[in-house]
């Protein structure tokens, strides 16, 4: 075997990144639950006034703010052992909801790990792993990661990409939110167009009661209320709009999903998709967005939808061709890109 000694030591160098990435998710996690971050970005402190103002252990404390500072997400100054996060750090690990905010994109991770015996017997059997089965962490993570995302882009530019729809929205619609989890995409559509009616509709049960206790915090429950249903049995109402977010390449049997939105809408009405961004082709997603989706899609995505009817397993980077075929197979004529973002594809069909 000929070893080129320059390329592997380039790849030692990425493994070494890779792994104090890994096993720096799990102190990004910590420093979240207990208020660590938050804490510190009130000002520059030690480790033992961090400690003392979130009630935890100033030794441990000091091990975590080191490992916080080797991976750059807090500052040190040696003059006074003083830490310290900066306004983008602070916009990404202290301000919940910001469109940085990215704890919970460990907690996703946090729990993939957790899914690893599961996911090693999948492989083996083939057999899938659906939502439900997976941490509780997961839920919480996935909507904490991906509200963010929603909040910066879903009213300002991508419901106006969408012909019509946002006219009907500030004039009074109806709209279904299918597979919407703790309910985060619903709710801050609702906030926007306080005329328009929203349902949410998911098949996991905690996630809908968790979505019920939001939107009454939220104090729009005489609007907005959340049920118990599939994307292929939810009641037909003649919706304005049906959206589902990040999910249609979870299901089993999408072309079905496709079907049974197209009888629930109006005339005019329209299905805005939300998808993970992909290329059609492999080779042009080999790329650090795809590192991220693609290892998820193996242990979330790809389970979720074997573990359903048909099992398409379309993964989270089908890429729109893909989207393309399923969206007309299910009945629908019309199918556009409306809008995308770097994590983000969004379609507009059309009866």
């Amino acid at each position: 075997m000929a070893i080129d000694e320059a390329k592997l030591n380039a790849f030692m160098g990425a493994f070494v990144g890779d792994l104090g990435a890994v096993m720096h998710a799990a102190t990004v996690v910590v420093g979240d639950q207990l208020g660590l971050y938050k804490t510190l970005a009130e000002g520059p402190m030690t480790a033992d006034q961090l400690a003392t103002k979130t009630s935890t252990d100033a030794r441990y404390v000091r091990e975590w703010l080191s490992s916080q500072a080797a991976s750059g997400y807090v500052h040190y100054q040696p003059s006074g052992e003083l830490f310290s996060l900066d306004e983008e750090q602070t916009l990404a690990l202290a301000m919940e909801g910001s469109p940085a905010f990215i704890p919970g994109a460990f907690q996703i991770a946090v729990a993939q790990f957790k899914a690893i015996p599961k996911i090693v017997d999948a492989f083996r059997t083939g057999r899938g792993l659906g939502w439900h089965e997976h941490d509780v962490a997961l839920f919480h993570g996935t909507e904490r990661f991906f509200r963010p995302g929603y909040a910066a882009n879903l009213v300002s530019s991508w419901i106006p990409a969408l012909e019509g729809i946002e006219d009907k929205l500030q004039r009074g619609a109806s709209v279904a939110d299918v597979g919407c989890g703790h309910g985060a995409s619903t709710l801050i559509m609702a906030d926007a167009y306080p005329r328009s009616t929203f349902v949410g509709f998911d098949y996991h049960e905690p996630s809908i009661a968790y979505a019920r206790e939001a939107a009454v915090r939220a104090g729009v429950v005489d609007r907005v209320r959340f049920e118990v249903a599939t994307a292929k049995d939810f009641p037909p109402a003649n919706y304005d709009l049906v959206a589902v977010f990040d999910c249609l390449h979870d299901m089993g049997d999408p072309v079905g999903a496709a079907a049974h939105v197209k009888s629930t809408l109006a005339e005019d009405g329209c299905w805005m998709i939300v998808e993970p961004f992909a290329n059609d082709r492999l080779e042009d997603n080999l790329n650090p967005v795809g590192r991220v989706f693609y290892s998820a899609s193996t242990f979330i995505c790809t389970p979720a939808s074997r573990s359903q009817e048909v099992g398409m397993c379309l993964g989270a980077q089908s890429g729109e061709s893909r989207m393309r075929d399923v969206v007309i197979a299910g009945g629908f004529a019309h199918f556009r890109r409306a809008a995308q973002t770097p994590f983000n594809l969004i379609y507009e069909a059309r009866p």
